[in-house]
C-alpha cells in the first residue's frame, strides 16, 4: 500500500477554489451547484394526474415502504367509500413487522448455529439486525396474516414515530441470543434448549413492542364521513375481516418489478434473496427483472387506469427537498468540483454506488413527444416540504435511480407471467436487490 504523497496533491489555493470555499462556508454543495441551464420545467402540471389524499408523515422512522403501501390501499378503500381524508394504521403493521422480523432473524440464527461467529452470512444478518425498512412482498405477508385497521383505531405513539431506541434494544437482545445460543448448543448439541431460549427472547420483544406501540386491537368499528358529508358506521370488524371486506386477496395480484442491468441478473428472470423476509412461512420476496422501458410501460398502464404505483428508488442524489424535485439535470457538480456522479447503472449496483433506499408512490406523469418527461410523486415526509408533500421526478433521474416498481400482474404479457411461475434464482444475502426501503 502506498501512502499519500503531499507533493502529488493538486493545488487548491486558486481563485476558483477560494470562491467555492467562501460559498460553502454558508451553503451546501447542492445549493451552490443548482443549475437551470437546461430548462428543467419541473412544475406541477401533468397529463395523468390521479387525485390522491394528503401526504402522510413517517417522521423519525424508516417506514416509508409501509406508508407507500398503505397509501395504495387507502386509495382503493377511499374510492369505494367516497372518503376525502383517511389513513390506515402504519403503526399496526410496523408492530407486527418488528415482531415477525425478530422471529425471522432468531430462526436464521438457529439455522446457522453450526457456523463460526464470524461466518459472513451470520455476521451480515447480525450487523443488519431488525430495522424499520422493508419490501412490498413483506407488506403483503403482514396484511395477509394480520389484516389492516384505520389509523384512528391504532394511532401513532412517540416510540412508533421515532424507532431508534426500540431498534437498539431489540437488536442487542437478538445479538445476545446469538451468543447464548452458541454456548447452549456447544455443550450437547441441544436445539431444544436453544429454542426455549429463543421463546424467552421473543416474548421479551413482544412485551417491549406492546409497551411502546400499545395494545393492538382485536375488534373495532369503522366510522367515517364521505365526500357528501354523509356519516357511516360499520361495526364489528377485526383487522383481518376489514382487509377481506375492502381488499380481499387483491394484494396477491401485485408483482415486484426491478431494473437491475447487471451481468448476473438476465432480464426476464425472477429473483429472490437468501435470508430476506419477515414472516416465517410467508411469501418469499420475489422480483421480476425487466428493462427500464418495459418497467415504464407497465407503470403507465396502471396509471392510465387511475391506479397509483408503489416504487423504490435511491433518493441520495440530485434532490431538492425544499422544491420537491429529484432531477439529475438540475445540479452541476462537475464544473465546480470536478466530481463525476455518472456511472453505468449496473456498475453502480455491483460496486454499491447506489441502491434502493426509499419507497414512494407514483401518482402522475407528463409527456413530451409521447414520452414521459416527469413524474408526480406522493412522498411520506409530511406536507411542509415540496408542494404539500408531493414531489417531482424527472425522467432522466427515473432512469438512473429507480430500481423497483409494483404493478398488477394483469398488465404483464404471457412471457412475463410464465417467468413468474418459474423457481426464482436465489441471490446472496448481501445482493443490492435485497436492500430495504426505509
Amino acid at each position: 500500500m502506498e501512502p499519500i504523497k503531499k507533493e502529488k496533491l493538486v493545488k487548491v489555493d486558486d481563485e476558483k477554489n477560494r470562491i467555492l470555499r467562501h460559498a460553502l462556508s454558508k451553503n451546501s454543495l447542492y445549493t451552490i451547484s443548482a443549475s437551470q441551464d437546461k430548462d428543467p420545467e419541473m412544475d406541477f402540471n401533468f397529463d395523468i394526474n390521479i387525485k390522491t389524499m394528503s401526504a402522510a408523515n413517517q417522521k423519525a422512522s424508516g417506514r416509508c415502504w409501509l406508508f407507500a403501501a398503505t397509501n395504495v390501499c387507502r386509495e382503493i378503500i377511499a374510492k369505494e367509500c367516497k372518503i376525502a381524508k383517511f389513513e390506515l394504521s402504519q403503526s399496526y403493521l410496523a408492530f407486527y413487522d418488528r415482531l415477525e422480523k425478530s422471529n425471522y432473524l432468531l430462526e436464521s440464527i438457529i439455522e446457522l448455529i453450526d457456523k463460526d461467529y464470524d461466518d459472513r452470512t451470520l455476521t451480515f444478518l447480525l450487523q443488519n439486525g431488525v430495522g424499520d425498512g422493508g419490501q412490498w412482498d413483506m407488506f403483503v405477508n403482514l396484511v395477509n396474516k394480520y389484516g389492516l385497521c384505520p389509523k384512528n383505531v391504532f394511532p401513532e405513539t412517540a416510540t412508533s414515530s421515532a424507532t431508534r431506541e426500540t431498534n437498539q434494544l431489540i437488536n442487542f437482545n437478538i445479538r445476545r441470543f446469538a451468543s447464548d445460543a452458541k454456548e447452549i448448543y456447544s455443550k450437547n448439541k441441544d436445539l431444544d434448549g436453544v429454542r426455549k431460549e429463543k421463546e424467552k427472547v421473543l416474548n421479551k420483544i413482544y412485551v417491549l413492542l406492546s409497551d411502546a406501540y400499545g395494545l393492538v386491537p382485536e375488534t373495532f368499528d369503522f366510522e367515517y364521513t364521505d365526500k357528501d358529508e354523509q356519516y357511516h358506521l360499520e361495526k364489528g370488524f377485526t383487522p383481518l375481516s376489514f382487509k377481506e371486506r375492502f381488499l380481499g386477496d387483491s394484494l396477491n395480484d401485485f408483482v415486484s418489478l426491478i431494473n437491475a442491468p447487471t451481468k448476473d441478473k438476465p432480464f426476464g428472470k425472477t429473483y429472490t434473496v437468501a435470508y430476506l423476509g419477515n414472516v416465517v412461512g410467508g411469501k418469499d420476496v420475489t422480483h421480476l427483472n425487466v428493462p427500464m422501458e418495459r418497467m415504464k410501460e407497465l407503470i403507465l398502464a396502471q396509471l392510465k387506469d387511475e391506479r397509483i404505483v408503489w416504487f423504490g428508488s435511491d433518493v441520495s442524489f440530485y434532490g431538492d427537498r425544499e422544491l420537491g424535485v429529484w432531477d439529475d439535470q438540475r445540479f452541476d457538480l462537475d464544473s465546480g468540483f470536478g466530481l463525476n456522479l455518472k456511472m453505468d447503472k449496473g456498475q453502480s449496483l455491483d460496486y454499491r454506488a447506489s441502491q434502493m433506499n426509499h419507497a414512494m408512490c407514483i401518482t402522475g406523469v407528463a409527456f413530451r413527444n409521447e414520452k414521459a418527461r416527469k413524474w408526480k410523486i406522493e412522498n411520506s415526509w409530511g406536507t411542509a416540504a415540496a408542494k404539500d408533500g408531493y414531489y417531482i421526478m424527472s425522467d432522466t433521474w427515473f432512469d438512473r435511480y429507480v430500481y423497483q416498481a409494483v404493478v398488477d400482474k394483469k398488465y404483464l404479457n404471457e412471457e412475463e407471467l410464465k417467468a413468474l411461475k418459474e423457481k426464482p434464482i436465489v441471490l446472496k444475502p448481501w445482493d443490492p436487490m435485497g436492500s430495504l426501503a426505509d
